[in-house]
């Protein structure tokens, strides 16, 4: 007995739904390597799940792009609109641009110079100077704020040792007053002590003799 016809329809159950979308993309991926190898097919296989999950495949000798072009080419179907072609069109400059601007940037290197002729050479001697002429402005921008700078530290550690050398002598003058009044004020102690305190230098007795 073979095997009864199965209907095609949606799987409400999306636990089955997903392992029924796994087998099935697993055996198209499957089928196109085979056809790919078996009979050297250019094939391209793009699927989408239904969260959004892309699955693909592409003949080793050749590409989604490729294929796309040639479908574009063969079936007369515009793919891409004309925003897109503008865009396509934008990339296409850009590349362009950043090709020649590395070529530039090797020849202000000095690397594959040997092919230009005068004229060529001409404008990169140019941009050289003009280079080298930045950089010294910057460098004397440098130096003169390092001088600037300097003075001004200069300028402060004068200022400080102007007042430090009015501090030493504010300090001395005021030592010599109090060593002054200290004096004063031993003399006038002396002065006013009464005889009895005072020192008497020792004498014989005369009455021992």
């Amino acid at each position: 007995m073979g095997r009864g016809k199965i209907e095609i329809r949606r799987i409400e159950n999306s636990t089955n739904r997903q392992v029924t979308f796994s087998k099935r993309r697993n055996g198209l991926v499957k089928k196109a390597r085979e056809i790919s190898v078996l009979c050297e097919a250019q094939v391209s296989v793009l699927i989408s799940s239904s969260s959004g999950k892309m699955s693909d495949f592409c003949s080793p000798n050749t590409s989604f792009s490729r294929m796309l072009e040639r479908y574009q080419q063969n079936c007369g179907k515009k793919l891409w609109d004309a925003k897109h072609e503008n865009l396509s069109a934008q990339i296409d400059r850009i590349k362009k641009e950043n090709d020649n601007m590395q070529i530039e940037l090797r020849h202000l290197k000095g690397e594959d110079v040997n092919t230009l002729n005068p004229k060529e050479l001409i404008p990169i001697e140019e941009a050289l100077e003009n280079g080298l002429n930045g950089v010294r402005h910057k460098q004397m921008e440098f130096l003169n704020m390092l001088k600037k700078k300097e003075r001004l530290l200069d300028e402060d550690n004068k200022r400080l040792n102007y007042i430090l050398h009015h501090q030493q002598l504010a300090m001395e003058g005021n030592m010599r007053e109090m060593d002054i009044i200290h004096r004063q004020n031993d003399r006038e102690f002396a002065t006013q002590m009464p005889m009895v305190f005072r020192v008497q230098p020792i004498q014989p007795n005369l009455q021992d003799n």
